[in-house]
């Protein structure tokens, strides 16, 4: 599946974490890619490590992201080559309580490719310290 804009792309991977289908999430992303993921503190190099990551994020009962249109901001670097950064909240029950966890997203992205993840980075909002 090829990619007409990079909006595509961001929209087909919350589409696709809301599904709860590792498999195709991690279809999104390049054989180099790099996910430095919300939940764990281990930076992911590889197709496989992409792929369990999601399986574990699977796991989870109420599955969900929600983006917060907002705050979304888009930087071409060139006709194919663009960065999406933003906020969306995960969702999903903790202890049988549906939580939302804000967190912040910066993807790099190639639409030219099959798999166009090449960079994704996602932490959650720390809470103010004031």
């Amino acid at each position: 599946m090829l990619f007409n804009n990079p909006e595509e792309v961001l929209f087909q991977w919350v589409s696709r974490v809301c599904c709860g289908n590792p498999s195709d999430i991690a279809a999104l992303y390049d054989e180099h890619a790099v996910l430095i993921p919300t939940f764990s503190p281990h930076t992911v190099t590889t197709p496989e490590g992409i792929q369990n990551y999601f399986e574990q994020l699977a796991t989870r009962d109420g599955l969900g992201v929600r983006l917060h249109n907002k705050a979304q901001r888009k930087q071409s670097m060139s006709e194919t080559l663009h960065t999406l950064s933003g906020i969306y909240s995960f969702e999903f029950e903790v202890d049988q309580v549906l939580l939302s966890f804000p967190s912040r997203f910066s993807f790099v992205v190639d639409i030219q490719r099959e798999k166009p993840i090449l960079h994704h980075h996602s932490s959650q909002v720390p809470r103010n310290l004031s």
